[in-house]
């Protein structure tokens, strides 16, 4: 697995435990982190949201793992 795949998979982590505390907690991690709204904040969203994106295209990859 490459560097990148790994950053974006564990970046794709955190985006879904940050989901998981908010659906189960109702406890938004990076908001509490970084503050609700913030520059901060919005850049750790995006960066998650590209991971995400670009985690879909491992479904599609003839490499052995």
């Amino acid at each position: 697995m490459k560097i990148f795949d790994k950053i974006a998979l564990i970046l794709t982590i955190i985006g879904a435990i940050n989901w998981g505390s908010i659906g189960i907690f109702g406890f938004d991690l990076v908001a509490f982190l970084f503050g609700s709204g913030s520059i901060l904040s919005r850049i750790v969203f995006t960066l998650v949201g590209l991971a995400g994106l670009w985690c879909i295209s491992l479904l599609f990859r003839d490499d052995p793992v």
